[in-house]
């Protein structure tokens, strides 16, 4: 697909008007405006739960309920769901709805939500598995020829291919893939050890963290915590985006898994149009996207940007 929103867009398409959607209560932000901004006027209906919860998702499926989207971990509170969980959840249901996963962050590396019940998978091509900030894609992967059929179909009626030399781009990243994704977790592992130590810092959250709350969920289902860190200033909005543009090697950038590290404010960049709903971000979370170089020298950004 041309983009990760063009995947997930066609993946609803094939939905009718008066259909129930249930999707995690922090989706990423560009998956909220297009469910809620976007979709919601032609007719679909949208319950955001806390997947992290397989009772609390129960609850909100109707006899309306044709999917279940899940992010896990999620963008950009990193919370896990268990997905061999929701999917007993999902497949109990009367409809028997889609259980889509967006598996983005963890990549197929790190966890293989086909094998635990799910039935697409949706990434955005433009991240881990492109891995050089040079390309723009997204792929949906599933398991049943009749549902590959119908989003074949939709992809070809709506137009959003994947040109050829962004296709090349994506498989010369995916060669390399497992390389980055370790060295990726490596990196964060030592960061977020750093990270414990500064004052400046009222949260940290990472899968593999101790303090994680679904900490034994990630373990269980994915290889390595990942690339992906967010810490919550204890001043707020103002702290946090005073370090994003206090850093050097960190790019200040909305992107994320690339070779290069990024830093950026969800509140004030991918997520601003989840401001004033139930989704919004706390101001004063910053999110890291840990590349592949020295990690000495990205501790010692971070430390110089904190104080």
């Amino acid at each position: 697909f041309a983009s990760g929103m063009a995947a997930t867009d066609t993946v609803l398409r094939m939905l009718s008007n008066g259909d129930h959607v249930v999707a995690g209560n922090d989706v990423y932000g560009g998956t909220f405006r297009l469910f809620d901004k976007i979709l919601r006027r032609f007719g679909l209906d949208f319950t955001f739960a806390d997947t992290t919860d397989p009772e609390n998702l129960a609850e909100a499926l109707t006899p309306q309920t044709r999917i279940v989207w899940l992010e896990t971990p999620t963008n950009p509170l990193l919370a896990v769901s268990d997905i061999r969980a929701v999917a007993e959840v999902v497949k109990s249901h009367p409809n028997k709805p889609i259980l889509v996963v967006d598996n983005t962050f963890a990549t197929p590396y790190l966890q293989r939500p086909l094998e635990l019940g799910a039935d697409l998978v949706v990434h955005s091509m433009t991240k881990y598995l492109g891995g050089h900030s040079d390309v723009v894609g997204g792929a949906i992967i599933g398991k049943d020829k009749e549902l590959g059929e119908k989003l074949a179909y939709l992809q070809n009626a709506i137009g959003g291919v994947q040109g050829p030399m962004d296709s090349f781009l994506v498989l010369r990243g995916i060669k390399t893939l497992p390389i980055r994704m370790d060295r990726h977790a490596q990196n964060a592992e030592k960061i977020v050890a750093f990270l414990e130590h500064q004052k400046q810092i009222k949260q940290i959250i990472y899968p593999f963290h101790s303090s994680h709350p679904q900490v034994g969920i990630a373990k269980r289902q994915m290889r390595n915590g990942g690339g992906m860190i967010s810490f919550i200033m204890k001043e707020g909005r103002d702290a946090a985006v005073k370090v994003a543009e206090a850093t050097k090697l960190f790019t200040l950038a909305e992107s994320l898994g690339g070779v290069e590290s990024l830093i950026e404010v969800p509140a004030a960049m991918t997520h601003l149009s989840t401001q004033g709903s139930t989704l919004e971000i706390d101001p004063g979370l910053v999110r890291l996207s840990v590349g592949i170089e020295n990690v000495d020298d990205l501790i010692a950004d971070l430390e110089q940007a904190l104080n």
